[in-house]
């Protein structure tokens, strides 16, 4: 297959709930990640041969295919296709697989991936159906549980305490506050004006909390207890007897995860350049990085965010790498359980995890966060002059997907 190089990632800053983008539409967002992606890297925009997108939420001004509307919003010729994914929380992920799959395969030259969501004015739940629609033929088989449930039984099964994720959830404070006070995302940033009055709307990240402190962490209440006990099951079952049935072990599930240790919900848009090595030698460009491997996986759909690891090994084994080898890695931090579970798993060194903090700091805009953790990495390792890096996220329903990539 052919080389598959990476030639540009840009995100807007992300904001917080109700914030400087709550009344910006996702596709002008995107389309602004658009316009400046290719501004910075000389890419013609005729010469793009797809548009895959993420986003979860599609319904009002996220549906009618977003990648699509986003690239006419953006002014690019209307002979370029859009087509948008949803794979839950790995959509953005998903779609960079996507273009990575047509350039490999020799389908396409230049695809750009990326994608976007707007949780203030579509938020989570807004398109019905939960989980798994409500689907009573598959409940007979497996009951997909909310995913705070998931994230509490695994903290339970794993045996991690409250501490812990708090501790966590601090880190990522931290080194995002940090991160931000050095400039390291700057680079990536796209800032978002008021596409009719052109005032600035937001410059820079909205969502980390610099002031957190471990005791304002171990005040906030525990997110998922009246969830946990609400009737759910045909029978009469509560949501916590549906995943005690399938996990007994577990005994009782700690719900321990809370606003603080758990991801942010935001609005935000990231997108990639991805194209072959073939094009970008033709063409002058300046490839950034290659794509080593990609993988995906399902996994098990009660508990359904035990998958990073099983899909990192998965990528790892593709690139012929193993974990150790990798300098830096973006494991999703949708709840802090889920990267600490990654992370004793695999056996990394966790001081070369989410260095820079991650979604519980930053916030996690379901459809774009792929593509931003992508971007975010191949930064920090050209800060760093490193060489390797994975990106894995958790997702809902029992899935995940890894991406291996190296500097050129």
């Amino acid at each position: 297959m052919r080389e598959v190089v990476i030639v540009e990632a840009g995100r807007t800053p992300v904001g917080r709930f109700r914030g400087g983008l709550s009344d910006v539409r996702a596709d002008h967002l995107g389309a602004l990640v658009l316009g400046e992606l290719v501004r910075r890297s000389g890419i013609p925009p005729e010469s793009i041969d797809d548009v895959v997108f993420g986003c979860v939420t599609q319904v009002g001004e996220q549906c009618g295919n977003v990648a699509r509307t986003a690239l006419l919003s953006a002014g690019w010729p209307d002979s370029i296709p859009g087509m948008t994914v949803d794979r839950k929380c790995g959509s953005a992920e998903a779609a960079v697989h996507v273009a990575c799959a047509q350039i490999a395969s020799g389908v396409s030259e230049i695809v750009v991936a990326g994608g976007v969501e707007s949780m203030s004015q579509f938020g989570l739940g807004a398109d019905g159906g939960g989980q798994d629609g409500g689907n009573p033929k598959l409940r007979e088989r497996v009951f997909q549980v909310p995913q705070g449930i998931s994230a509490d039984l695994i903290a339970t099964l794993e045996g991690f305490g409250r501490e812990e994720l708090d501790a966590w959830a601090l880190r990522s404070q931290r080194r995002a506050a940090l991160a931000i006070e050095e400039a390291r995302f700057t680079s990536s940033l796209v800032p978002v004006h008021d596409p009719l009055t052109g005032d600035l709307l937001l410059a820079s990240d909205e969502f980390p909390r610099p002031d957190s402190t471990a005791q304002g962490l171990a005040a906030l209440p525990a997110s998922f207890v009246a969830l946990g006990g609400a009737t759910a099951g045909a029978n009469g079952e509560t949501f916590d007897q549906i995943a005690l049935a399938a996990y007994p072990q577990a005994g009782v599930i700690r719900h321990i995860h809370t606003a603080g240790n758990s991801s942010g919900i935001v609005d935000g848009a990231a997108a990639v350049a991805v194209a072959s090595g073939d094009y970008v030698k033709a063409h002058g460009l300046r490839p950034r990085a290659r794509i080593r491997a990609i993988a995906s996986i399902g996994s098990e759909p009660l508990i359904m965010l035990t998958a990073p690891a099983a899909a990192s090994e998965k990528a790892l084994k593709a690139a012929g790498l193993a974990a150790g080898d990798i300098d830096l890695w973006e494991i999703n931090e949708a709840f802090a359980a889920v990267v600490l579970q990654t992370v004793r798993r695999l056996g990394i060194d966790p001081e070369r995890v989410n260095v820079n903090g991650g979604s519980i700091a930053l916030g996690h805009p379901l459809g774009a966060t792929g593509a931003i953790l992508l971007g975010t990495v191949l930064d920090e390792l050209e800060r760093r002059d490193a060489s390797t890096a994975v990106i894995t996220m958790c997702i809902g329903g029992g899935q995940g997907v890894a991406t291996v990539i190296e500097r050129v």
